[in-house]
């Protein structure tokens, strides 16, 4: 479809996509219309077909550039030369980049059950990616007998679920700093893993 002239996709664009990301985490996907995207954005409903397929390409673009950003910032991490450090740069880098996003992260946990069969499979197969890079320090640590647990791929999952669960509970200001509470969770983690 053609823009109009004088329109200002680069500035509607993303406020599009940061409306969508604010009401959707506040309110759920299923609970959010066009409407109320478009109220919240100060555009007509029609305005945004402009900027988005529909309801259900713009969840799945909010969650794949969820995944691609965690992706890209992960492999640009500097890594450790052992097992152990990379585990504990994995650990404190999962808790800041998710904690930074609390709106991105709660979409790509709470709200893939919403994506189309064919969405779901995309950003699984992207899931999957990520975790496989734990699998692979966690495997390399067994291995080199630094990590001592029984099922890498269940540990896997273990340590994502305990690292991703300080989103819910964690709120800037409080008792603690983010590097205080990475700190904690690398003892945490280490301890789990048999390290």
């Amino acid at each position: 479809m053609a823009r109009k002239t004088g329109s200002h996709s680069e500035i509607t664009g993303p406020k599009v996509r940061d409306a969508a990301l604010r009401l959707f985490a506040r309110h759920g996907y299923a609970a959010v219309s066009m409407r109320q995207i478009a109220r919240e954005v100060g555009v007509q409903a029609g305005a945004l077909y402009l900027y988005t397929k529909d309801k259900q390409s713009l969840l799945f673009d909010l969650m794949r550039t969820h995944m691609d950003e965690l992706l890209a910032a992960w492999a640009a991490t500097p890594k450790g030369s052992t097992p152990l450090a990379q585990l504990e740069d994995f650990s404190r880098f999962h808790i800041h980049f998710h904690l930074d996003r609390p709106d991105a992260v709660f979409i790509a946990y709470m709200e893939l059950r919403n994506l189309s069969d064919a969405n779901f499979a995309t950003l699984e197969a992207l899931r999957r990616e990520y975790e496989r890079e734990l699998e692979r320090i966690l495997e390399a640590g067994h291995a080199a007998g630094m990590i001592n647990v029984p099922d890498t791929r269940l540990a896997t999952m273990a340590v994502i679920a305990m690292l991703t669960g300080v989103n819910t509970w964690y709120r800037e200001g409080g008792r603690l700093s983010q590097d205080a509470v990475a700190d904690i969770y690398w003892d945490m983690v280490r301890g789990a893993v048999g390290a």
